[in-house]
């Protein structure tokens, strides 16, 4: 495993100097755009909470905590009961029936994959991986495998080593896993890799000839009308299985009515009910504070509940004793299962909750459900983010310095004293270009970036325009140009093209000062496709140039852990701390400098290519 681990002690060090490009692994475009004209098929039948027994009120109370709680950052709440959607928001900028990552939500969906080709006679649980790909072993590895079995892989029991951090270190993540070193006995602990799940993937390619996604194309989605949906690959073409799936909200819950409803859809059994009984079973007892694990799901708090879970907050609830299914897409800053998102859910639908047949209707209460949820989607329920300027601008005469990297900026002989409305102030930005003295930052989060194999060429100049009452902001990364729109009050839709891939997004600002009256653009970037959002303060300095603070949300607490996990199994490593001595980095200047690149600040001077040539460099 120490290959894999100096790979992403390899890929951070990189980061941290400045190095912008690729991986080990062979990047290659494939997220196509999103299918804005495909007719949505299948949809739910829509009822009021009341008439399958819940009050619009509690709904209400839920959203309302969901959106103000520091620690949430909701973007789509579906509930079903009985089959009917009763309660569904979609919180700003996150618009109704997009696409959302899904992250580990799916391994559930490769589940059911493996059930169904078990019910066909292609597989068996007990079968061991290093028989199905004896191929893809050397000899001397087959000498000392043990037995691994499918039905290990499904409970997250494999012992194998070869895990998450590792899809940086090369193209061939099969080969890597199956001559990987195991810890332990195969079936007698819980370690969660989504490997595994992976693994079950190349499994169905294996027996079938088809890859997962052209698997269940028939067999899943087609028979629950799930038409708006696309799942990432491997370098070799073995679709990820464990994450890498776009899925919109109301399909979520199609596969968590499925597993209600005992596999049948429409007359049509798509998942044999004794495969949904055995996967929804307890198999392990897992960490603290969490319910269980089955055959690639999430046992829940409600004896009979399960969910399919996503890191981040990506969940299908299904509570077969209520005939009820929650999904949420969300940004949260915790990880799994345990986590104040399905914590405050869980407030909501105690074990002692049963909610009725049905309730008299209550217009009024069921009003002011769908108020809320149009304030969330339309953003009004957020705190006023729109903070006017203070100040008149001063039409400052511009004289001339060296900057100290031999540059050149342009210094304002008093304090910037910019407009006091934000349009006064777009058109004094308007037509400025800045260089960036650092161009190694992406408009992309790093969580993006890696989760996709899309690394940053760097983004090397910004600029500004104010056109008719409208105002963009422009991007030079490597080759491309993101030209965002930027809305004030409410955000605007762009889309950024990374490499071939384009990224939906909506970009907010707000005009303010800060506590030295320096004035300063706050941008927020969301990647509605994506957990994820970018942000900048652009700070206007009284010399002309700016400086902009990057930050993305969640971000650095999650990543830091994550380094802090793989360099604590690394310290001991020669390699690894031969690549750190050759920059004179210790550990502990690791995580600074690591903390520095996830939130960075970066200086950028006027660009005025008119005056290149005259600009007199003595004071």
């Amino acid at each position: 495993m120490a290959k894999e681990q100096i790979a992403v002690a390899e890929l951070v060090l990189n980061m941290i100097l400045g190095k912008t490009g690729g991986t080990r692994v062979d990047y290659f475009p494939q997220k196509p755009d999103f299918p804005f004209d495909a007719v949505y098929e299948q949809a739910f039948v829509r009822a009021t909470p009341e008439s399958q027994g819940i009050s619009s009120d509690l709904f209400a109370a839920l959203l309302r905590e969901l959106d103000a709680s520091k620690d949430t950052n909701m973007h789509h709440f579906m509930a079903l009961r009985h089959g009917k959607v009763i309660c569904e928001c979609n919180f700003a900028p996150y618009p109704k029936g997009m696409w959302h990552i899904t992250h580990s939500m799916c391994k559930s969906i490769t589940g059911m994959a493996i059930g169904m080709l078990i019910e066909e006679g292609k597989l068996k649980l007990n079968e061991n991986i290093y028989d199905i790909f004896s191929d893809h072993m050397n000899a001397f590895s087959k000498i000392f495998r043990p037995v691994i079995t499918v039905e290990n892989l499904l409970t997250m029991t494999s012992g194998v080593t070869f895990n998450e951090s590792g899809i940086v270190s090369g193209n061939d993540w099969l080969g890597s896993f199956l001559n990987a070193s195991v810890n332990g006995k195969p079936g007698t602990e819980f370690q969660y890799n989504s490997l595994n799940t992976y693994v079950l993937s190349a499994i169905v390619t294996k027996r079938t000839g088809e890859t997962l996604t052209e698997y269940l194309t028939p067999r899943l989605f087609g028979p629950l009308g799930i038409t708006k949906y696309y799942w990432e690959t491997c370098p070799k073409g073995i679709t990820k299985g464990g994450w890498g799936l776009f899925l919109c909200a109301e399909d979520m819950a199609k596969l968590g009515q499925l597993y209600l409803q005992k596999g049948k859809w429409n007359g049509q059994q798509l998942v044999s009910e004794y495969w949904i009984e055995i996967s929804t079973a307890r198999h392990l007892k897992t960490q603290n504070d969490t319910y269980g694990y089955g055959y690639q799901l999430w046992m829940e708090q409600r004896p009979g509940s399960f969910e399919y879970n996503g890191m981040l907050g990506q969940n299908v609830i299904i509570y077969p004793d209520m005939d009820m299914v929650l999904v949420t897409n969300a940004g949260n800053k915790e990880m799994f299962q345990d986590c104040i998102m399905l914590n405050i859910i869980r407030k909501y639908f105690p074990v002692n909750y049963h909610p009725a047949d049905v309730l008299p209707e209550n217009p009024l209460s069921y009003s002011l459900l769908k108020r809320l949820c149009g304030e969330l989607e339309n953003g009004e329920n957020n705190n006023n983010r729109s903070t006017s300027l203070r100040g008149g601008w001063k039409r400052n005469v511009v004289s001339r310095r060296k900057h100290s990297d031999k540059k050149y900026s342009y210094r304002i002989s008093a304090i910037v004293d910019l407009p006091s409305d934000h349009h006064s102030f777009m058109r004094a930005v308007s037509g400025r270009t800045y260089v960036m003295e650092q161009q190694n930052i992406g408009i992309a989060p790093l969580f993006v970036q890696v989760f996709h194999n899309n690394m940053t060429d760097g983004i090397s100049e910004i600029s500004f325009t104010y056109d008719a009452g409208n105002f963009w902001i422009s991007f030079t990364e490597g080759e491309v140009i993101h030209k965002l729109p930027v809305g004030f009050g409410k955000a605007a839709d762009g889309c950024v093209d990374l490499h071939g891939e384009h990224y939906l997004v909506a970009t907010l600002g707000e005009f303010a000062r800060d506590e030295n009256d320096i004035p300063v653009l706050k941008l927020e970037v969301t990647f509605i496709e994506e957990c994820v959002k970018r942000k900048a303060h652009i700070f206007f300095h009284e010399d002309n140039g700016i400086e902009i603070r990057w930050n993305e949300t969640p971000g650095k607490k999650m990543i830091l852990a994550g380094l802090s996990s793989i360099t604590e199994e690394l310290s001991g490593n020669f390699l690894y701390n031969s690549l750190l001595g050759d920059h004179n980095i210790t550990t502990e200047l690791l995580h600074r400098l690591m903390e520095q690149t996830i939130e960075p600040a970066v200086r950028g001077y006027l660009k005025r290519p008119e005056e290149t040539d005259s600009i007199d460099t003595d004071e």
